[in-house]
């Protein structure tokens, strides 16, 4: 007896991932490396100088790691209350940082003590920075206002009492030492250039690349996701858990992401060296004796041969198919993850019914729920050229059993009255199309040069076999 054969289902080729320069330079990051810190990571900044240390605030601690060390080689500690906004200034050697307690602390890098405290905000400070001169020190507070220090005589300059919620971003201009943004929970803009609506939850921090043309952006959905110049998504990292803060380092060698649940997620970029290394670390291969092996071997006449049999393993309704339970083959194609999910079975499955000329038996007999599961299958992929002929073949074959009974189920009878109407309003689509086929291909041959026809009509014609005059 020969072997059943299964059901062949046509998957067509799925087109990949578009890889583009961007893609590629974004993918070029090692695993993620997991430094564990005292609590959420609320701020992360990189130095603008090298080697590009960067400071991690969380809790009541600020540390800064070496781009390329687990472990901080530096440790600020001296807080009472929880800790925000360390920022580095433009020389890499001061950081400055707010507090629960609404004191802000100038420190050195090289030491421990802060050097400089600046009092006057009531409230809690969670943004602070350096102005591009250096000299001078901008903090967003709790207390409503945005205050501006002298960093030499830790003296108060300014005060900007006009905004109505707290502040909660900061940003100083880079030209100009006298220009500064500050951000409020309620702000909105009047003419906003692009929304962007990639993340699905709260985005909490955003960032540039070094040179500026890439737009990094992190949410509570735990993803860090990269736009270009035109806003459009290139690259997507993800994390364990609710972003809070991310940096970049100015030559884009390391990302770093704070998370709610206290851990420092830092990515580091590959280089050619890390490849060679990896390639030298590969276990060597299997040496020449072992593909030679049995090379000279010559089996004698009386040897038998026996060959493994393979155990074939059919689906549900292959082994219906096998027992002639064409019905229940039908059904089982018909289950609501396979229709929906994978349409190319179901659609094998009734091209196999219908090779055996058993479809017209598979679709008699149904009650009013398996033949809506068939109707609202033909509704949804008549028209997908993949499965239009065998689906035709089934609604030809459902209009010739069920037409003289359609008046006792309406909604059997609505769902077919919709199938005829889309129907035709596709076979009207269709004729439509060949009429414009057909105006292009009139124009398409009135373009053609009619130099062939002009060298054709020079050519002097065959007057065939004449007869000779006797």
């Amino acid at each position: 007896m020969a072997s059943f054969k299964p059901t062949k289902v046509q998957f067509l080729p799925k087109l990949g991932e578009k890889v583009t320069e961007d893609t590629l330079y974004w993918k070029n990051y090692k695993s993620p490396v997991q430094i564990k810190e005292f609590g959420a990571v609320t701020k992360i900044d990189f130095s603008p100088l090298a080697p590009h240390n960067y400071a991690v605030t969380a809790s009541t601690r600020i540390h800064v790691y070496g781009l390329h060390s687990q472990e901080p080689i530096r440790s600020f500690t001296r807080f009472r209350d929880t800790a925000y906004g360390g920022s580095f200034r433009g020389d890499g050697k001061l950081l400055v940082a707010g507090s629960e307690e609404g004191l802000i602390r100038l420190f050195d890098i090289s030491g421990r003590v802060a050097l400089r405290q600046f009092t006057g905000h009531s409230k809690a400070v969670h943004v602070t920075s350096f102005l591009s001169d250096g000299f001078r020190v901008v903090s967003g507070s709790d207390d409503l206002t945005c205050r501006v220090w002298d960093v030499p005589s830790a003296v108060e300059l300014s005060s900007i009492t006009e905004h109505t919620d707290y502040i909660r971003a900061l940003a100083p201009s880079k030209l100009n030492p006298d220009l500064f943004v500050t951000v409020i929970s309620n702000t909105w803009c009047i003419n906003a250039l692009v929304s962007l609506k990639n993340h699905h939850k709260t985005v909490t921090c955003a960032c540039l690349s070094s040179v500026g043309n890439k737009l990094l952006t992190g949410s509570l959905d735990r993803h860090v996701k990269v736009y270009n110049s035109s806003y459009k998504v290139v690259h997507n990292f993800d994390c364990d858990a609710s972003i809070l803060s991310m940096a970049v380092a100015p030559d884009d060698e390391v990302v770093a992401v704070g998370m709610t649940n206290g851990v420092l997620s830092v990515r580091h970029r590959k280089h050619k060296k890390d490849k060679e290394t990896l390639t030298s670390r590969r276990r060597r291969g299997p040496s020449y004796r072992v593909f030679v092996k049995g090379k000279n071997f010559v089996p004698r006449q009386d040897d038998f041969l026996v060959s493994k049999p393979v155990k074939q393993y059919l689906r549900k309704y292959d082994k219906q198919l096998k027992s002639f339970e064409v019905s229940k083959a039908l059904d089982t194609a018909l289950q609501t993850w396979t229709r929906t999910s994978k349409p190319e079975v179901t659609v094998a499955v009734i091209i196999e019914l219908n090779r055996r000329g058993t479809l017209k038996n598979a679709l008699a007999g149904r009650n009013e729920e398996s033949l809506t599961k068939i109707l609202n299958f033909l509704l949804k992929h008549i028209f997908d050229p993949r499965f239009s002929r065998p689906l035709l073949t089934v609604g030809d074959i459902v209009l010739d059993l069920y037409r003289q009974v359609l008046h006792q189920s309406p909604v059997v009878e609505r769902q077919l009255q919709r199938l005829m109407e889309v129907l035709g309003r596709e076979a009207e689509l269709q004729q439509e199309l060949l009429q414009v086929l057909g105006i292009l291909d009139t124009l398409f041959a009135s373009l053609t040069p009619r130099k062939e026809v002009a060298a054709l009509a020079a050519l002097p014609v065959d007057q065939g076999p004449q007869l000779q005059a006797a």
